[in-house]
């Protein structure tokens, strides 16, 4: 187990680490993500002992780190570090037995292949052993480094940032294994910019912003938490990966502010484009009333916009017409699609500016402002400007 208590770091008058606090147990993985110049990797630094914290303590188990020699934490806890480089014109295979150190007295260097076999072949690099370090690739070298860290047969492993320099097949390839580890009983920490790859991996994850933690917990609570969008400074519109099932997290851009409020009534793909389109430029955004489970509302939830759903294939109750008409009375346009809703909520348009816009799935629209003429729009932002239009009427 790690335990970091009330853990503060500080170069000169720059405050790194602010009071953190964090434990990993063995048998799960534990994403640290967080922007550039968050702290991670000086909190990862700290944990191993290569840093000294102001305040708090590291913990492995039950003893603390800085009571203990480099050779007593690294027979627990290994790291594979950021960094590659390698300073020197070791082969693969001698860096790799570099992780049996710790286990070896001074008196004692006899041959210790075994674990070495073990993890060339864990991380498949035994087609590497001969090859000198200056000679591989970044992406070969952060594997040699794992392999290292196995080698040394940790309780607890951590990573900053394991898939920097890697494709995406050896990314995930190289959690896959992690992944494996941990189900074997190992503990991990790893720090991870790939938000997508830290959700489907890691047990938990932990959000550190400016030097102290900000959310932890499950990774689809912290990565919808409203602080992630702060220390990024982006909005992020969070989904459910239809492959893996696990979240998966788009970076949005910010939108410019408008102040109109825009309701769509309709559904399915026009109602998609309806409602990304005006969201994008910054208008206030409603839907509804529209089916449960339609795509349209989806992404209204998603975006974080006012949505009136019903039951799939029944008619709405009065109370959530009510809803859907009372936010079709507060919009300054309406915007009308195809689906079932847009005849639900007509009544209530009365002298609202409407735009009747047939979305289709190649992004060309067709409004008519008003009942005015109709004119073919070959871009989705073509409906901005018809709004924009509507509101100067």
């Amino acid at each position: 187990m790690i335990r970091v208590d009330g853990v503060s770091v500080s170069f000169g008058h720059l405050q790194v680490l602010d009071s953190v606090d964090l434990h990993i147990e063995s048998g799960e993985l534990v994403g640290l993500v967080g922007p550039n110049g968050a702290g991670k990797t000086t909190l990862l630094r700290t944990i191993n002992g290569l840093l000294d914290a102001d305040e708090g303590d590291v913990w492995l188990d039950d003893r603390r780190v800085s009571q203990m020699g480099a050779r007593e934490v690294s027979k627990t806890l290994a790291t594979v570090p950021q960094n590659t480089h390698v300073g020197f014109s070791f082969r693969a295979e001698e860096l790799v037995e570099m992780g049996r150190t710790p286990h070896r007295s001074r008196l004692n260097w006899s041959d210790d292949t075994d674990p070495v076999e073990q993890a060339l072949e864990r991380t498949e690099t035994t087609h590497l052993r001969d090859r000198k370090a200056e000679d591989l690739s970044g992406g070969e070298r952060q594997r040699i480094l794992l392999a290292r860290a196995l080698a040394q047969e940790p309780a607890m492993l951590l990573l900053d940032e394991p898939t920097a320099n890697l494709d995406i097949n050896h990314q995930i390839q190289v959690l896959e294994l992690v992944d494996e580890l941990v189900e074997e009983g190992l503990g991990g920490l790893a720090a991870i910019h790939d938000l997508d790859l830290a959700a489907r991996y890691c047990d938990r994850l932990v959000l550190l912003s400016e030097g102290t933690i900000q959310s932890r917990g499950r990774p689809e609570a912290v990565l919808k938490d409203a602080r992630l969008a702060e220390a990024f400074e982006t909005e992020t519109a969070v989904t459910e990966n239809p492959v893996t099932g696990t979240p998966t997290v788009t970076a949005l851009e910010t939108a410019p502010g408008q102040d109109v409020r825009v309701h769509v009534a309709g559904s399915g793909r026009g109602a998609v484009a309806a409602v990304r389109t005006l969201w994008r430029e910054g208008f206030a955004v409603s839907l509804g009333p529209i089916p449960e489970g339609d795509v349209a509302a989806d992404l209204a939830r998603v975006l974080d916009v006012d949505v009136v759903t019903a039951p799939a294939f029944e008619q709405p109750d009065e109370s959530r017409l009510d809803d859907a008409r009372r936010l079709v009375s507060e919009a300054d346009v309406v915007v009308v699609t195809a689906g079932p809703g847009r005849a639900l909520v007509t009544d209530a348009i009365g002298s609202v500016p409407r735009i009747d816009a047939a979305l289709a799935s190649e992004g060309t629209a067709v409004a008519r402002v008003d009942g005015g003429e109709t004119a073919a729009v070959q871009d989705e932002s073509r409906l901005a400007e018809a709004v924009l239009e509507a509101m100067s009427r």
